[in-house]
């Protein structure tokens, strides 16, 4: 098969801190994901920084032989020291530029611990997805209980009335890497079989809830 010809690789989007953080489990989580995206012939797309956890999953990714593209802007080149030995560093504008053009790398979507940016960005595809922008899994990596205060106040919001139940489930979770990695590689293989044909148009209709708002807002 050319190359050319060759189907492209499973793309999963990594969100995860540009810091090690205090947890040495954190680190190797993340060269744990990159690990397995390489040995699974994955590519990785992440946000093209060389430090923290984005580093250690880009390059674990790469000592595995996955294609790693990084999205990163201007300005944060020099304070993320942009990766100079990815695949592919595609360098833009602005923030909103760089997640648009991450999501739309992307057949899947995880998020390892992080700071408030990595915590947007999930909250943002998981959006995305409930209002029918994309048809694309969702992942969140709760490595030694860190995301346990987070997923606590999603149960609260669901309670409250504020998330209904499906768009809670559109959001795998799970502390075990390979579990997680397959339910997502899994969902996205039905999720490319029964996705509308008009699933990557810029907007989509939304199916409203009682009261005319839309699920989950």
């Amino acid at each position: 098969m050319s190359e050319a010809s060759r189907p492209a690789p499973f793309s999963l989007c990594v969100y995860c801190g540009s810091r090690d953080g205090l947890d040495p489990a954190h680190l190797a989580a993340a060269r744990e994901v990159g690990r397995q995206i390489g040995e699974r012939g994955w590519r990785l797309v992440y946000g093209g920084g060389s430090t923290g956890l984005m580093g250690a999953v880009a390059d674990a990714a790469l000592s595995a032989g996955a294609e790693v593209i990084g999205v990163i802007p201007t300005r944060l080149i020099k304070k993320e020291l942009g990766h100079g030995g990815v695949t592919d560093l595609q360098v833009v504008d602005t923030m909103h530029e760089r997640k648009e053009k991450m999501a739309r790398q992307s057949d899947a979507f995880i998020a390892l611990p992080g700071g408030i940016g990595t915590l947007e960005e999930i909250f943002e595809v998981w959006t995305w997805r409930q209002l029918g922008y994309h048809h694309k899994a969702l992942g969140l990596l709760n490595v030694n209980g860190y995301f346990d205060a987070l997923l606590g106040f999603i149960d609260a919001a669901r309670d409250g009335g504020f998330l209904w139940p499906d768009v809670q489930q559109l959001l795998h979770t799970g502390s075990d890497i390979t579990t997680l990695l397959d339910a997502l590689a899994q969902e996205s293989a039905t999720l490319r079989a029964t996705a509308p044909a008009d699933a990557s148009q810029p907007e989509p209709e939304v199916a409203l809830a009682p009261g005319g708002l839309a699920p989950g807002t």
